[in-house]
């Protein structure tokens, strides 16, 4: 396997914008991309084009990448379309880092966008719906609301299920998880790409409305439009231009085993192979970002991928090291929860921002130093885990 590099990134705002397009949203992340890693049209080898539900959100189903990318000359480059659940962009990234790196291409670009906004706000949360075993749902909405008081947000009544049993399981309070939101929007509001970018206090949190107990609507990520694209490439092609590239040490992706009561997180599984792969473990990260979907996703997915014990989530939250400011700062992007959610182009986004923190790019959300940086990026639910999460592994390039 070769070394290989992320060249250059690229990535809209995120937020609510009825008359942008999932074309319009591709091609600013794809120009931007293609700018800052010096490469021009011609030189992109392979094409893979991450999007969850652009056929339950806007009809376009099939050929989503070739009409997405058909006014930019990438047409007639091999263009592969990805759909992975909310990990579908972090799935495409694998997908062009493994044919770099197998000697399949020098270039691939690993796309990453989602269209969710809509004028019927039932439109979205139907198709994040079908992230789970349509065969399974109302069984699925029995367990999690067995009193039929679900919120009609299937994956918020999930998340607040899991919310209650690691509040019974490590003595965690709503305040906690207030902390969480309150510490990601003060992060989103000094990155000029995120959808919320204004500060809040833990009270504010736990007073905004409530939505599926004990979650309250800034405890939960919201619906909103987005892209974002890496152009990937071999160490040396990378050394032909003047760029400043990342290396990627790690790349692994793991399905959950939500059926088997014993087999351990698909986030833990995919984590442990990307370690042995980069060959460090969870104490060498520097800065993280992860799939806080809801609030307490951060404690459960911080426990998950070793960054502390087990039941030991909220006082690494409390120590301030998660923090801006802190040795190991988780979602310094402003998370999920304030960055945004834009499903397929989550995964993408997040390999953005840890590459702008290994290239000092992150004004005041740099870590100082940072050297290594993790991505965890989950999508859909299968029984009692998610149905799939990549964990990638990026280092600050030593060439």
């Amino acid at each position: 396997m070769r070394q290989v590099v992320v060249a250059g990134t690229g990535i809209t705002e995120f937020g609510k914008f009825m008359e942008a397009t999932l074309r319009s949203l591709t091609e600013n992340a794809v120009a931007k991309a293609l700018a800052d890693a010096d490469t021009k049209v011609d030189e992109i080898d392979m094409v893979f084009y991450g999007n969850a539900a652009g056929g339950l959100l806007n009809g376009q189903e099939c050929v989503r990448g070739q009409v997405a990318l058909r006014h930019i000359g990438l047409l007639g480059k091999p263009i592969i379309n990805v759909e992975n659940a909310c990990a579908s962009s972090s799935t495409a990234f694998h997908l062009a880092w493994l044919a770099v790196a197998a000697g399949q291409c020098e270039v691939a670009l690993a796309i990453g966008a989602e269209k969710m906004s809509n004028d019927d706000k039932t439109v979205p949360m139907k198709a994040l719906e079908a992230a789970a075993d349509r065969e399974e749902l109302e069984m699925l909405k029995t367990r999690i609301s067995p009193d039929g008081s679900g919120t009609g947000s299937v994956f918020m009544d999930l998340y607040a299920d899991l919310a209650k049993r690691y509040m019974q399981r490590t003595g965690t309070t709503a305040r906690d998880f207030a902390a969480v939101s309150a510490k990601q929007r003060r992060a989103g509001a000094l990155n000029p790409i995120a959808q919320f970018r204004k500060e809040v206090t833990a009270d504010e949190v736990l007073q905004s409305r409530m939505i599926a107990s004990p979650l309250t609507l800034m405890m939960c990520s919201p619906i909103g439009d987005g892209a974002a694209a890496l152009v990937v490439m071999s160490a040396d092609y990378a050394a032909r231009k003047a760029i400043q590239p990342v290396d990627v040490l790690a790349c692994a992706i793991r399905s959950g085993q939500g059926d088997e009561p014993d087999a351990p997180a698909c986030a833990t599984a995919a984590a442990k192979a990307a370690y042995e792969q980069a060959s460090i473990g969870p104490d060498d990260v520097n800065v993280a970002e992860i799939h806080d979907a809801a609030a307490p996703a951060e404690l459960i997915l911080s426990e998950q991928l070793g960054f502390c014990k087990p039941g030991e989530a909220v006082k690494l939250l409390r120590s301030g090291r998660t923090s801006l400011g802190g040795d190991m700062p988780i979602n310094p992007s402003g998370g999920l929860l304030s960055k945004g959610h834009p499903v397929g182009a989550t995964g993408a986004a997040q390999l953005v921002e840890l590459c702008d923190q290994l290239r000092g790019r992150s004004g005041a959300r740099q870590r100082p130093g940072a050297r290594l940086a993790l991505a965890e990026n989950g999508g859909g639910w299968i029984g009692n885990d998610a149905a799939t999460a990549t964990v990638t592994i990026l280092g600050a390039t030593k060439h």
